[in-house]
């Protein structure tokens, strides 16, 4: 079935899952290199990327990690608008991955296309300013506020985030987004246990009825740490175990550190469920490493 994603005046063919790379302009990433970045450091990293096979690039100026305070609006704005003017400068689509209105606003005046609200429109200026200009959004569950250390309690995790959800796309639609913009995220680890991310993964076909495009972000988490016990870094071996069974439930947008690799653990995964052109060939430089 085709899908086709609508971003300020572009759009996006979700008929096979594409990739998000992400690109932190934070100095605390739970998994990045800490400390201050220069701009130009991330929006290398994202030129990187699309090159890895990145269809959008996904900035954040704040990491969503509970042990750090919120940072001021005015920094975030700073650390994110000269990131996403140079990127959408060479034509690449760029999300950013904020929850607060003004900073939603400076990055799409910046050529933001997309803003990834991981606090499931907390602050409903950030669906006015994408309706504003027609770029798509990203509703994320989560039921706690952003930057707060909680695990709620689910009866049925899969029915919580449905209803939260249906709830949240009512939201959007009455400040003006249009339904062919609206993409949504289960919120997998934020405000949920490794059991409750698991669940919500196995269950995907139930939030993808919904009849919107899912977006999952299961890189490098928490319940991939806690089921390989292993920090960050060794993650993505596993977190490619969760995207396969990602992909085959339905989601159409993979948000992954390691671009490059997921890219190319699809082409397998869809090869092997679907068959390959009989003139398929390895190249003969690449038949053994380089002397």
């Amino acid at each position: 079935m085709s899908v086709v994603l609508r971003l300020r005046d572009r759009q996006l063919e979700l008929s096979e899952p594409v990739l998000m790379g992400i690109v932190n302009a934070t100095p605390d990433s739970f998994s990045d290199r800490q400390g201050p970045k220069d701009p130009d450091e991330p929006a290398e990293r994202g030129l990187r990327l699309v090159e890895d096979g990145a269809a959008i690039l996904d900035v954040g100026g704040e990491s969503g990690r509970t042990d750090t305070e919120a940072v001021p609006v005015e920094e975030e704005i700073a650390r994110v608008v000269p990131v996403i003017e140079r990127l959408a400068g060479t034509g690449a689509l760029v999300s950013v991955d904020t929850w607060r209105g003004p900073v939603a606003s400076a990055a799409l005046d910046a050529g933001a296309s997309m803003i990834n609200d991981v606090s499931g429109l907390s602050d409903a200026a950030v669906a006015e300013a994408c309706a504003k200009v027609g770029a798509a959004l990203v509703i994320t569950h989560t039921t706690v506020p952003p930057k707060t250390k909680a695990l709620p309690h689910y009866d049925d995790v899969v029915a919580s985030v449905r209803e939260f959800l249906d709830e949240r796309m009512a939201t959007a639609r009455a400040a003006g987004v249009g339904e062919d913009r609206i993409v949504l995220d289960p919120g997998i680890d934020i405000a949920k246990s490794p059991a409750d991310s698991i669940e919500l993964i196995r269950r995907l076909p139930e939030l993808a009825s919904l009849g919107h495009p899912l977006l999952l972000a299961v890189s490098r988490k928490d319940f991939v740490g806690a089921l390989t016990e292993r920090p960050p870094s060794q993650r993505d071996p596993g977190t490619l175990a969760a995207v396969g069974v990602a992909v085959d439930a339905g989601a159409r947008i993979i948000r992954v550190h390691d671009v490059a690799g997921t890219r190319d653990f699809l082409r397998v995964h869809e090869a092997l469920a679907k068959g390959a052109d009989r003139g398929l060939e390895l190249a003969p430089e690449l038949r053994r490493e380089a002397v």
